[in-house]
This record gives C-alpha cells, sequence and structure tokens, in this order.
C-alpha cells in the first residue's frame, strides 16, 4: 500500500473473548472478524468456541459466556482455530493491516492457541513476523501520555466521541464482534483528530507503535521498580 492510503483501504478488525487473562495459558472463547472498508462493514465473521476446559465465573460474568454454552453450542477449538488464523493469514498476505485492541495479548494468545492444537502460527504461515498491525491503545498511550479516566476499549470510545458514556453498557462491550466494530469506529476517531497517522505509511506506523510500546513499557517497569514491585509486568487485560 502506498503512503496515505490505509485509512481509506480494507482493514481487518480481530478480537477474542477468553478464559483469562494469561496469553499463554488461558483459551479463546469466542472471536470475531470484521472486514471493513471504511465506515462500512463488509463482512462480520463470529466463532463460539468450546475451549475444552471450565471457563471462570469471573470471565463469564464479562463476556457472558458459561462452559455450558461454549461446551453445548461452541465449535471444536481445533476447527475453529484453523478458520480464524486462515482468514488472518490471508488478509495478511494481502497486505491488509490488522486492528485490535490491545493487540499484543489477542496475537500471542492465539498463536498460543494454534500451537497447542497443533497448528501452524501466524508467523509460521506468513514465514515472518506478523506486519501491519493497529492498535488504538498503544497509539493513545503515545499520544496522550498523561490520559485522565483509563484507557479500556470503553473509556476511549467515551473520550474520542465514539460513543457517549451513557451509551456504554447499551452497547453490549464484551461481545468480540461488538468490541471489533468499536475498535475500527475508535480507529475512524482517532486518524481523523491526529492525522499525521494517516499520512504515515504501514511500515512506518507499525514500527512507531513497536518503538512507543517498548517505551511504555520501560516507564512502566521502572516505576515498578521505584514501587519496591518484582516480577514481570501484566499487560492489562481491556475492561468496558
Amino acid at each position: 500500500m502506498s503512503t496515505g492510503t490505509w485509512t481509506t483501504s480494507p482493514l481487518l478488525g480481530f478480537d477474542t473473548e477468553t478464559t483469562g487473562v494469561d496469553p499463554l495459558g488461558d483459551r479463546i472463547v469466542s472471536a470475531a472478524l470484521v472486514h471493513r472498508t471504511p465506515g462500512v462493514e463488509t463482512s462480520v465473521r463470529t466463532w463460539l468456541i468450546d475451549p475444552g476446559v471450565e471457563i471462570p465465573d469471573g470471565a463469564a460474568a464479562i463476556h457472558r459466556i458459561s462452559t455450558e454454552q461454549a461446551r453445548t453450542y461452541g465449535q471444536p477449538p481445533r476447527e475453529a482455530l484453523e478458520e480464524i488464523a486462515s482468514v488472518l493469514h490471508e488478509a495478511l498476505a494481502e497486505g491488509v493491516p490488522v486492528v485490535a485492541f490491545n493487540a499484543g495479548f489477542d496475537l500471542v494468545l492465539l498463536d498460543a492457541e494454534l500451537a497447542r492444537h497443533g497448528l501452524r502460527t501466524l508467523p509460521e504461515r506468513l514465514g515472518r513476523p506478523v506486519p501491519a498491525v493497529v492498535d488504538p491503545l498503544v497509539l493513545d498511550r503515545a499520544l496522550v501520555p498523561l490520559r485522565r479516566g483509563g484507557r479500556t476499549l470503553g473509556a476511549l470510545c467515551s473520550a474520542y466521541g465514539v460513543l457517549d458514556p451513557e451509551d456504554l453498557e447499551a452497547a453490549g462491550l464484551h461481545a468480540a464482534d461488538v468490541d471489533v466494530v468499536a475498535t475500527l469506529d475508535l480507529l475512524a476517531a482517532m486518524t481523523a483528530a491526529y492525522p499525521q497517522l494517516a499520512v504515515m505509511d504501514l511500515t512506518t506506523l507499525h514500527a512507531y507503535q513497536v518503538d512507543q510500546h517498548r517505551a511504555w513499557t520501560a516507564e512502566l517497569e521502572r516505576w515498578r521498580a521505584l514501587e519496591g514491585q518484582t516480577g514481570p509486568a501484566a499487560e492489562p487485560r481491556r475492561r468496558a
């Protein structure tokens, strides 16, 4: 894609709902992929998956999928994961960027799930690291480092005028397909507010996000050390 065209070209939004917040150990319960040619959902595809383990009550309270529902109506995980990875691989191979809120969590979790079930990870399918990921969470941290009010998906949708605060619950955030559409809408609002994002080509934008995330992680670790906290800092999971 040439410089400045990515905001008016196809995007692929991605989200998962899970059994917990450990991207290496937890399982995918539902997922959604939304192909958008800016402003219009050209296709929405969702999966309900039987993760093969109990869904903790805390996780079920967030995404409203119980163990019984997943076992009764969910696809076998290996089948569903192959379908999800195939759609993502096809888009990425064609140069379509993947848009996800807190993308590192979802993509690491997906690759861990694929490996767990003897399937090829996204980098293995592509023959290289995953390119062209756009993450509104990382971008907002870089653009508004001192933001008040939190950086959950719901909070940022409110901050950028995508959803009014009173509409957040009614919007049904934490259903994977609703979260994807909200994330794509959020990204559109952010690129309107910060046009410098739109004029970057995807390679430059991806590298910018990598650098900004590393800087944020280093600052977080510095703060934790000053506070006497030990061990790796957990990447915060999004909350509405």
